[in-house]
């Protein structure tokens, strides 16, 4: 059987997956492909071409693609606790794709929920 993951490389995210404060993911383009409610994936942090950690293994509860602009208050935070607007949401979005992002560009809020009986928190 196939294995999916969500990688995470920023390590302040690693930081708020420990901590179950981050419960949705934010990806650039049309997701919806690759990742279907109901879908068990593993929730890795790490460097990019790096070893990575398992936080634990998920559940995907929802897949929604969206213009960026049309993203809620809420939404973001589930995201990034951090982050209230899509503005700042697009500025992150613009670093870690090393390209610009804006409130026109179609993005997927991909919502996971934590499968209590798989890995372990040290």
């Amino acid at each position: 059987m196939p294995s999916y993951a969500l990688n995470f490389y920023s390590p302040i995210v690693a930081d708020q997956l420990r901590s179950r404060r981050k419960t949705a993911t934010i990806r650039l383009g049309d997701k919806s492909g690759k990742y279907k409610k109901g879908m068990i994936v593993r929730v890795l942090a790490g460097t990019r071409f790096g070893p990575r950690e398992l936080i634990f293994d998920a559940v995907i509860d929802k897949v929604e693609v969206k213009p960026l602009g049309e993203l809620s208050p809420r939404e973001v935070t589930h995201d990034s606790p951090e982050l209230r607007r899509t503005d700042e949401v697009a500025q992150f979005l613009s670093q870690l794709y090393n390209r610009d992002v804006t409130e026109t560009d179609t993005v997927t809020v991909i919502y996971f929920s934590e499968i209590l009986n798989g890995a372990r928190p040290r």
